[in-house]
């Protein structure tokens, strides 16, 4: 068991300092997206749209810094960090809102249509920001931040 846990310790230590930003950043976005929604009455893509804007800066940083320890930002890394979160957003969006409107169909909960377009919104922007997190984080680690092509890199301009 330890020595499966020294094979993976780099991953599983990112994936927990990924959860800890995640948990301080999506406290932070639904606070966010909640009032915009329901106090302000945006509708249901500008007000996650806003909020996941927000957070996303705040992620960039504490993502480059604490998770996967980027030092070395090239130019690209802001350019492939909010392609990666557009992607990210407009696919779990998008999935959520007829994936919630199924499943409640399905479980029988929307029969009658007792349940409030609010409602649906509310429970669609959770399965939403859920859909993102998993999304987020590989997008992240394999395409923005890249941590073991950086180590093979370094390595390589040590050689050279």
């Amino acid at each position: 068991m330890k020595a499966l846990f020294e094979k993976y310790k780099d991953f599983i230590m990112e994936v927990i300092h990924f959860g800890m930003v995640g948990v301080i950043n999506t406290f932070l976005g639904w606070v966010i997206m909640a009032v915009l929604y329901n106090l302000i009455h945006m509708n249901y893509w500008l007000s996650s749209g806003i909020s996941y804007f927000i957070g996303s800066v705040f992620s960039y940083h504490a993502n480059a810094k604490l998770t996967f320890k980027v030092e070395n930002r090239d130019k690209w890394l802001p350019w492939r960090f909010a392609l990666n979160i557009i992607v990210c957003y407009l696919v779990s969006f998008s999935v959520a809102q007829p994936l919630v409107g199924w499943l409640l169909d399905v479980s029988g909960l929307s029969a009658g249509g007792t349940l409030s377009q609010a409602v649906l919104d509310n429970v669609a922007m959770i399965f939403g920001m859920g859909i993102f997190i998993v999304m987020n984080f590989f997008g992240q680690k394999l395409f923005v931040f890249r941590t073991g092509r950086h180590k093979k890199e370094e390595r390589v301009t040590k050689v050279s």
